[in-house]
């Protein structure tokens, strides 16, 4: 009988941009280096985050499986 195989986890991140659509990298908030193991995690803490993240100079987030592109740029700015 052989083992099972170990699953392997997808490392969800975010990747920001500014309000020319050019990469930005705030410092703070700081993602965990090792990123999130659920999408509703990453989506979550962007939730919680994204007046800080604005604050910082992001306008805009993507948001990255294992560094492939799912989805964005979200704005971060309110619609007004």
């Amino acid at each position: 009988m052989s083992a099972a195989p170990t699953p392997v986890l997808s490392r969800w991140t975010w990747a920001f941009e500014d309000a020319d659509g050019s990469a930005v990298s705030p410092s703070e908030p700081a993602q965990p280096d090792a990123g999130f193991t659920a999408q509703a995690d990453a989506e979550q803490w962007v939730g919680l985050q994204w007046r800080d993240l604005l604050a910082a100079g992001a306008e805009g987030a993507v948001l990255l499986r294992d560094g492939v592109r799912v989805y964005g740029p979200m704005p971060l700015r309110p619609a007004e």
